[in-house]
């Protein structure tokens, strides 16, 4: 059975995409979060940040085709932008470690 063709796999990225979806759909109005609200949405991205990076490492273990295609895909599509894989979890990591000492610092 190929990578793709698992169920679980397959609705591991569907809720994964829609989660992420929803997530930066709301950060569109972080600015008029409370403080909680804030904490709150760091929280959810780096919880979204974790689970992307664990299935992100199930395509890199794994043997199958697609899936090592997949990771293929992806760092040619960051390298365009000169960014390797890394280099975006990386980013995004300073990028929540930056709005939590923001929020820090307004307290």
């Amino acid at each position: 059975m190929g990578f793709f063709d698992s169920e679980i796999v397959q609705q591991e990225a569907k809720q994964l995409f829609e989660d992420y979806q929803a997530l930066i759909a709301l950060g569109n109005n972080y600015g008029k979060f409370d403080r909680e609200g804030k904490k709150l949405f760091i929280e959810q991205m780096e919880a979204m940040m974790d689970r992307y990076r664990i299935f992100m490492k199930r395509f890199e273990l794994s043997e199958d085709f697609m899936a090592q295609m997949t990771v293929q895909q992806l760092k040619t599509q960051l390298g365009q932008f000169g960014v390797t894989p890394q280099q975006m979890f990386d980013q995004m990591n300073f990028t929540l470690q930056r709005m939590k000492s923001e929020l820090e610092a307004q307290s």
